[in-house]
């Protein structure tokens, strides 16, 4: 109602005093902390930690500090307890864990995946023996039991081919089967533009793995209950919700299979998206140019943004109200990934 207030006098060009202003603003943060410390768990499933992003790195040039501190306390804020750190490749399997032991805090816990994203599945072979190769991710995983939850992210991805081709895809998607199956991990799975053949790779493999997430889901209805009749679990993401075509996936997902994602630095929601209008928490942000500590950066996708996606897609779904839906899907993700 005050917010309301102020409206109408600047709409008659009456001149407010800062003075004035101080009260109503001071509330405004008392209200948003407060909020924020009532906000529910959440589990972020997918979060690119090696990103150069988070260092301030966009496109190979510096334009900032990094600021990883920052965004892992912003996450711990809005009630983010446990994140998945994705890796896509050997080095960035190595690189993730060292950056877990570096940066994971009292309040969040932190786990990991490990194999390699199919557009860098060409590594296999220019390693010069893809068999050490995937020795070597065994290995990796071995070593770091309890940290390392899934083999991934691995897949096929048919809308970058000029990355990797499909028959170096498919024989390392292949591979990593294998590393599924001789760690007993769930998988982490990548599905782009591939018609038939994600799913035909799924339904012969199924029985070799134990479960898996097939993350940042943007395909439709039918696509979706094939996947959940394998018994695999549906992320969701920025990039899920796009469309009005998109939201009605998202609305038809079985609740026990839902989990929630930023892919961060990636799949935000944007303004032009169909589930933007679902959201009600925001952070301050500053674009990269005149980047402050403490601050988001506009365009680059936070954990934080857990929250965002949480808020879509109860606002999209008439079943569940968002607190029950944060459980839901916490325990959804702590269950397929089987965390402490």
């Amino acid at each position: 109602a005050t917010c309301r207030c102020f409206q109408l006098l600047h709409r008659q060009n009456i001149i407010i005093p800062r003075s004035a202003l101080i009260p109503f603003l001071s509330f405004r943060r008392f209200a948003a902390q407060i909020h924020l410390q009532n906000m529910s768990e959440l589990v972020d499933v997918a979060v690119n930690l090696t990103d150069g992003m988070f260092s301030g790195k966009y496109h190979g040039k510096r334009a900032h500090d990094g600021d990883l501190d920052a965004i892992l306390a912003r996450a711990k804020e809005t009630g983010v307890s446990t994140m998945i750190c994705c890796a896509g490749s050997l080095h960035e399997s190595r690189a993730t864990l060292e950056l877990m032991k570096k940066f994971e805090t009292e309040g969040i816990s932190m786990y990991s995946t490990v194999g390699v994203h199919p557009t860098r599945c060409g590594e296999f072979e220019k390693s010069g023996d893809p068999d050490a190769h995937l020795s070597a991710l065994q290995r990796i995983i071995e070593e770091n039991r309890g940290k390392v939850v899934a083999v991934g992210e691995c897949g096929l991805d048919y809308d970058r081919l000029k990355f990797c081709g499909k028959n170096t895809q498919r024989k390392y998607f292949e591979k990593q089967f294998e590393l599924a199956e001789s760690t007993g991990l769930p998988m982490y799975l990548h599905d782009r533009n591939t018609g038939d053949d994600f799913l035909n790779y799924m339904r012969s493999n199924i029985d070799r793995i134990s479960g898996g997430i097939v993350h940042s889901f943007t395909g439709t209805w039918k696509e979706c209950s094939d996947l959940l009749e394998m018994g695999l679990y549906i992320g969701v993401n920025g990039c899920s919700m796009k469309t009005e075509e998109n939201c009605e996936v998202v609305k038809q997902i079985p609740l026990d299979r839902l989990v929630l994602e930023t892919d961060a630095p990636w799949c935000e929601i944007r303004r032009s998206h169909a589930g933007f209008q679902h959201i009600h928490t925001n952070w301050e942000t500053v674009k990269k140019e005149k980047f402050v500590h403490g601050k988001c950066v506009k365009s680059r996708n936070e954990p934080c943004h857990v929250r965002q996606v949480l808020e879509v897609v109860a606002g999209l779904r008439d079943d569940v109200e968002e607190d029950k839906l944060a459980a839901i899907t916490t325990e959804n993700a702590r269950r397929v990934l089987r965390l402490a």
